[in-house]
């Protein structure tokens, strides 16, 4: 979509400051727009098995994409009817999620050819989203409104830190092919 890696930054980084200062304005709407997301896309997935299930030749996957819709179904009717617990299991899941990116981008750190600033801001944000992931999983009773919050403000340092990127990217004019590391050429053995 976006011809330019800085382009991108920028766009990216301007959403996710406008989401986080959204957030931190209405964390109640945010959590329930949060549980009206997941259980629109429980539907969505809930038809799509039966799709395929009805798409089919044979009864064994037919009976198997049955299940699954109906399982599917049936998250998204109780993520409606009891949005409070259903907040709570997405605040696990959001915490494993951002330990988990946290760590891909704390190892991006160490990939090779990365210059020194870049290995910090990497470590620093990968670090961040680690703390942010395990305070989610360690005390998930503190209650969804903080992870809308904490969501609000990782957001917006996330999006601060990608709109600084992308303005410093295009201010050195230098593209995604330009900031790759080259490749050693072959030598004959």
């Amino acid at each position: 979509m976006f011809k330019s890696l800085s382009t991108s930054l920028i766009a990216r980084g301007i959403l996710a400051a406008v989401v986080g200062i959204i957030a931190l304005a209405w964390p109640s709407v945010t959590v329930l727009a949060l549980v009206i997301v997941f259980a629109i896309y429980a539907f969505i997935t809930a038809g799509l098995q039966a799709a395929r299930a009805f798409s089919s030749r044979t009864a064994g996957p037919v009976i198997g994409h049955l299940l699954l819709g109906l399982i599917d179904l049936a998250a998204g009717l109780i993520a409606l009817a009891w949005p409070g617990p259903t907040a709570l299991v997405l605040v696990l899941i959001v915490g494993v999620w951002a330990i988990t990116a946290g760590l891909v981008e704390f190892s991006a750190a160490f990939a090779s050819g990365e210059p020194a600033g870049t290995r910090v801001m990497l470590i620093v944000g990968g670090l961040a989203t680690i703390a942010f992931g395990v305070v989610l999983c360690a005390r998930p009773g503190l209650g969804a409104v903080t992870l809308a919050l904490l969501f609000g403000l990782f957001n917006l340092v996330a999006g601060t830190w990608m709109l600084a990127q992308g303005i410093d990217l295009r201010r050195t004019g230098k593209t995604r092919q330009s900031i790759r590391p080259a490749r050693p050429e072959p030598t004959a053995a």
